[in-house]
């Protein structure tokens, strides 16, 4: 898997600065708390939510158990409607798809509606190397781009910017890229998103190829959809001569009317809306509407390899709603840089580690970037079960011994031994027992785990002495 963030450091140090920046975690804060609380009111309003849940988890799961019957139907479908299918087995391969594409039109420049897989596979930056300039156009995106920074939340990939600091980047950037910022540009949202507006009109009036990545696939009909909330989308599918989306293979669906139950969970999880301001759909090429050619490139990039794993394929299940970010309590605190990935907060911690396969410190740190809590899982719209997830990764690494400190590792071969033994067991208990007067409550060597937490107090006798004593009465 490419897109990661190079040079990150593993998210335990990442995480020790993002949560020493008071205005970082100001920003994090008041925008988590108020799109979670807008949630929680769209969701009670239905009151079959749970049986949609149900539904939605039901649906993603038949799919992946056939994903390549599906896939197959999704390809027919698409290349009968005009459309030319394209398969990427890594990041390497789609980047070298799309390139060649936009360089077949002889344009060096697309617009590109926010797309994950394309964040996911490094795309911008491919381009960029061939000679090719990709704008983003959603607003948040945008952004991140002009900020030359990276997106830190699914949903808001500006989340950790506030209103001031995203004037200061509009004025200071926007030149350079196209029209600049109005003069006497202020920081109240409409002036904003109004200079937004205007920089990316004469894009899209000038854009001859449209990048984009979608939300869902129907195999039925080889319909491709993207929801959204700006409109952006609908200038970046419409208005290109060549459209080029690229999508992660478990974005399939088998038939409309698995789709009907996304568009109703998908939007109240992520944006609290009822329904998407825009949703956008499209199937092949239609003479006089559109684009005159369509390319779906297909993208694996770890995507079987976590299907293999019977736990840990459920996070295939993801539709990028970001309602896992948004109760967190450690991403609140620690924001989506530290997490080194275009996917961070929970869902991040089980689905970057599998695509990429755990094999650097910071993969194998982001399984323990929680507190297993479960909020995560109460609000997933298609029932991941997130700390499953990360407890079964957990496993896995450490089977690797690439985890812990010396320390910690050293104990925990210590305590298996132990368990392995009863009778040492015993006499261990009532030796700790018999000297818990002398036990201090913070053991050197375990700073780390001890910093917030005390030691429990050990009884006068085990359960063990307890039951035998006990039962003994009884007898």
């Amino acid at each position: 898997m490419s897109g990661t963030f190079l040079g990150m450091p593993a998210f335990p140090e990442a995480a020790r600065s993002a949560v020493a920046d008071p205005v970082l975690r100001a920003n994090l804060r008041h925008a988590t708390h108020t799109i979670r609380a807008r949630r929680a009111r769209a969701v009670a309003e239905l009151a079959d939510w749970e049986a949609l849940r149900q539904a939605g988890k039901e649906i993603k799961d038949h799919t992946l158990r056939h994903l390549d019957t599906h896939l197959l139907r999704l390809e027919e479908a698409v290349t009968s409607a005009g459309g030319v299918v394209h398969w990427a087995e890594d990041a390497e391969e789609a980047n070298r798809i799309v390139t060649e594409l936009v360089r077949a039109t002889g344009e060096r420049e697309v617009v590109k509606v926010k797309s994950m897989a394309t964040q996911e596979i490094g795309l911008n930056e491919a381009l960029e190397a061939a000679g090719i300039a990709a704008y983003e156009t959603d607003l948040a995106e945008l952004i991140v781009q002009l900020g030359e920074d990276r997106p830190s939340h699914i949903l808001v990939p500006a989340i950790h910017r506030n209103r001031g600091e995203i004037r200061r980047i509009f004025r200071d950037r926007m030149g350079a890229w196209g029209r600049p910022a109005p003069d006497g540009l202020t920081d109240e949202p409409a002036r904003l998103a109004e200079a937004a507006r205007l920089h990316l009109r004469e894009k899209f009036l000038r854009a001859k190829v449209g990048v984009s990545g979608a939300n869902f696939m129907v195999a039925e009909t080889g319909t491709l959809v993207v929801v959204e909330s700006e409109g952006n989308g609908r200038m970046c599918l419409t208005l290109p001569e060549t459209l080029i989306s690229v999508v992660g293979v478990e974005k399939v669906v088998p038939t409309w009317r698995d789709l009907e139950v996304f568009l109703q969970t998908l939007p109240r999880s992520s944006t609290a809306e009822r329904m998407s301001p825009y949703t956008s759909m499209w199937t092949g090429t239609s003479d006089g509407d559109g684009p005159r050619a369509f390319h779906l490139v297909l993208l694996d990039n770890g995507r079987t390899s976590a299907l293999a794993d019977a736990t840990g394929r459920q996070a295939l299940r993801c539709i990028r709603c970001s309602a896992c970010l948004n109760v967190c309590p450690v991403y609140e605190r620690a924001g989506g840089h530290a997490y080194g990935s275009v996917y961070p907060g929970p869902i991040g911690a089980i689905l970057t580690p599998q695509l990429r396969g755990t094999v650097s410190e910071l993969d194998a740190s982001l399984p323990y970037a929680s507190s297993l809590c479960g909020a995560c899982y109460e609000v997933c719209p298609v029932a991941i079960d997130i700390p499953e997830v990360l407890v079964s990764l957990r496993e896995r690494v450490a089977a690797r011994g690439g985890s812990g400190h010396r320390v910690e590792r050293a104990a925990m071969a210590a305590a298996t031994w132990l368990f392995d033994h009863p009778g040492a067991l015993a006499a261990g208990e009532r030796l700790a027992s018999a000297t818990r007067r002398l036990h201090p409550s913070r053991p050197p060597g375990a700073g780390a785990w001890t910093a917030g937490r005390e030691l429990p107090e050990l009884p006068e006798r085990s359960f063990r002495d307890w039951w035998r004593r006990e039962r003994g009465k009884g007898s």
